[in-house]
């Protein structure tokens, strides 16, 4: 899952020079994009690695564009022969940052790219596989998706040793993996690119789809026991107008204390739920050990939107002051995916032993309603994942702008047709919200459509095109195992997708 935290962007401050003699001002991407269209050209070695200190949030997430837009021709045709690499570049010697990040730091921006609202579902997840099952198969996702990290920031420096660059983003590493792989692929690493990037696009918007419901099925539980018990769209109706204007704040620093604040009210909302789910523990003889196995789809979809930190993965590492403790036995990532896995488990574990198959789809929904501290914290987090609406749209807002941008020819067509976009993509996200209502469905439903092909379908594929020409080990180990992974996303992929569908219809129907 990016979750609340995923999509924090960074701003790059230098200038990049073109090749040719000629010169074009680099808008600020995020990381180390560009916010230009996709057939723009670059001069790679002139792209700095981003500054993480200037996020507002300071945790990072990958956006469309970047240094490598040079490898494709203007028609997106195939890009030219790379330049022989030089056998002593090492990308690691070759980043200059003005504000590095310590091991500590980038072990918090980890840990905030992966925790958010995604593991107030995992009880939801446990129900749907049973209490074993959902204990070994959460711990087991986490292991999967941090040795697919871990694929891909070693591919990621084989790239950019062939490439020459110092950093590339994982749309980049997609596209360069494709133009200096076999021959056969080349052609179509524009196309995978882009691939990468829709995906990128529809999780955001996923996220934002969740964070509507999310918000507005904790407010009408906390009015309907104060007040008066109104149908959940029309609490999405009366959030639509603020998320609109929420997300009219074009520049992100303003969005610098929101997003802290966001921070500190999810960190008590969290700790006041462990208060209650380890109140009172029933034995675990009341729940199912083993859910029905056509259950199990639902299990996964879940837990991958929760696991869905891949994005941030690239950027901390190319970040970090000392990249080399990034990776290794006890190195940055595992420590930081051991912390994610354990707190992932034990909230799915108690909270389904606690509640039972009576879970919902959010637990704070579970918590006692006759309690004034219950309820603060469904306040608290449908405060929170509202102020972090704005992080989570300003991803897809990134890779869609920019294409109709260059259509609008002057400045004040721009302005008003920047508002006017990001209007419409809030209305849009609220429409997926109020056609499908049920929390636990939609997350599933994201989680089984796009971060299953983020976080496990690309990351082995990658790593097969990298090293195809260099070898795979052994017996073609690398091989077999990274198509195993691939297999497990595609089912996953395939039949989460299926059952979270099935599901929402069941629900309609019933």
């Amino acid at each position: 899952m990016a979750d609340l935290t995923a999509l924090n962007p960074i701003r790059l401050s230098s200038v990049v020079q073109g090749k040719m003699g000629k010169k074009k001002e680099e808008r600020q991407p995020l990381l180390v994009s560009s916010n230009e269209p996709l057939n723009d050209t670059y001069d790679r070695s002139a792209i700095p690695r981003p500054d993480l200190r200037n996020s507002p949030d300071n945790v990072v997430v990958h956006l469309a564009g970047g240094p490598m837009e040079g490898a494709s021709t203007p028609d997106g045709g195939v890009p030219p022969p790379p330049k022989p690499p030089k056998p002593d570049f090492d990308p690691v010697l070759n980043r200059n940052l003005e504000h590095p990040t310590s091991n500590l730091d980038t072990m918090i921006h980890l840990l905030k790219g992966n925790i958010g609202s995604g593991i107030l579902a995992m009880p939801d997840a446990f129900s749907n596989a049973g209490l074993v099952v959902g204990t070994v198969g959460t711990l087991i996702m986490g292991v999967i998706c941090t040795h697919c990290m871990h694929m891909l920031v070693k591919c990621a420096h084989e790239l950019c040793r062939r490439s020459q660059m110092p950093a590339l983003g994982f749309s980049e590493v997609v596209e360069t993996a494709f133009a200096t792989g076999p021959s056969v692929l080349r052609p179509f690493s524009h196309a995978a690119k882009i691939m990468v990037n829709v995906f990128l696009c529809i999780t955001q918007l996923g996220f934002c789809c969740v964070y509507f419901v999310f918000v507005a099925a904790n407010l009408r539980d906390v009015v309907a026991h104060f007040w008066i018990d109104l149908d959940v769209q029309v609490y999405l109706g009366l959030l639509l107008i603020p998320m609109i204007v929420l997300n009219w704040v074009k520049n992100l620093k303003y969005l610098a204390p929101v997003s802290l604040f966001a921070s500190i009210l999810t960190i008590t909302g969290l700790g006041i739920t462990f208060f209650y789910m380890l109140q009172g523990l029933p034995r675990t003889s009341s729940v199912h050990a083993f859910a029905p196995w056509h259950k199990l789809p639902l299990f996964f979809g879940t837990a991958i939107y929760a696991f869905e930190g891949i994005g941030v993965v690239l950027p901390l590492e190319n970040n970090m002051e000392t990249p080399q403790d990034f990776s290794g036995l006890t190195g940055v990532l595992n420590t930081g995916m051991v912390i994610v896995a354990a707190l992932y488990t034990s909230v799915g574990f108690f909270g389904y032993l606690k509640y039972g198959d009576h879970v919902k789809g959010s637990i704070t929904l579970n918590l006692p309603p006759n309690d004034l501290l219950a309820q603060s914290v469904r306040l608290m987090m449908g405060l929170a994942i509202f102020l972090s609406y704005g992080l989570q749209f300003y991803v897809p807002m990134n890779i869609i702008w920019p294409l109709i941008k260059d259509k609008l020819h002057t400045e004040k067509a721009q302005m008003y047709g920047e508002y006017i976009v990001r209007t419409i993509i809030v209305i849009f996200t609220f429409v997926l919200a109020a056609l499908i209502p049920d929390l636990g469905a939609v997350i599933s439903l994201v989680g089984a459509v796009s971060s299953s092909a983020l976080a496990l379908i690309f990351p082995p594929l990658i790593e097969i095109i990298t090293f195809w020409k260099v070898g795979l080990g052994r017996y073609n180990w690398i091989l077999w195992k990274d198509i195993a992974i691939v297999i497990f996303g595609l089912l996953g992929f395939g039949f989460g997708s299926y059952s979270s569908i099935e599901n929402i219809l069941n629900a309609d129907k019933s």
